[in-house]
């Protein structure tokens, strides 16, 4: 008889794979016992999501700017307009005068434009943390076009509320004047396509922030060699 007809040959072999599983599998428990537990988050991970919002609101708030610095000539408006309309609340008027290579204050023109840019960019990093939270919380299922939708309206309503909620009434107030929400100087679809492009960013690059929890890499080998053993 040979030994692939013999039953109990077969069993055994089966048994003793079975116990080398087991065994690489108490090793790997060990080993993860030894240098700590990997630490998994319970629950929604709330931190870890602000964080990546934040980071992904830097890259969505570059976007925009850099689509207001291309489109902004089809409304008769300089590439960086919005950077001087932007600088206005701490500025003032003057800050409208802004040019590249000209000289309003003490520091070069240019340099302060830059530093609006970068100040553009943290507020989209700020932005950013509520429109992921909600984005992760509501559309994690859903689908690119859903979440476009929902991560657009969030913008608008942001737009609305930071425009016509707070700074219609908060720059007058503190600069003596109220150009952010002047049609003349920003017309209000300009604002509000700024503000889409923004959240439709966000829904693109979704993606890149969802957590993925870190597994042992003994953890994983154990875990394939008992399916492939099963």
């Amino acid at each position: 008889m040979s030994q692939s007809a013999n039953p109990s040959l077969t069993v055994k072999r089966k048994e003793l794979e079975e116990l080398r599983s087991r065994v690489r599998q108490l090793e790997s428990e060990i080993a993860r016992e030894e240098v700590g537990e990997d630490w998994q988050p319970t629950g929604f991970y709330a931190t870890y999501y602000a964080i990546t919002g934040g980071m992904l609101g830097m890259l969505a708030a570059i976007v925009s700017l850099l689509s207001n610095v291309v489109f902004a000539p089809v409304a008769g408006k300089d590439s960086l307009e919005l950077i001087r309309v932007y600088l206005t609340f701490p500025l003032g008027e003057e800050a409208l005068q802004l040019a590249s290579g000209g000289q309003t204050y003490a520091v070069g023109d240019g340099i302060i434009l830059t530093f609006g840019c970068c100040l553009y960019i943290a507020t989209g990093m700020l932005l950013g943390i509520p429109i992921y939270l909600v984005l992760v919380s509501v559309t994690a299922k859903s689908s690119l076009i859903v979440r476009a939708i929902v991560a657009s309206a969030l913008g608008l309503l942001i737009w609305l509320i930071n425009f016509y909620g707070i700074l219609s009434w908060l720059q007058p107030v503190l600069c003596g004047g109220n150009w952010i929400t002047d049609q003349s100087i920003l017309p209000w679809w300009v604002a509000a396509a700024t503000h889409v492009i923004f959240g439709c960013t966000m829904a693109l690059v979704y993606p890149l922030g969802t957590f993925t929890p870190y597994r042992h890499p003994t953890e994983s080998s154990s875990l394939q060699t008992t399916v492939v053993s099963n």
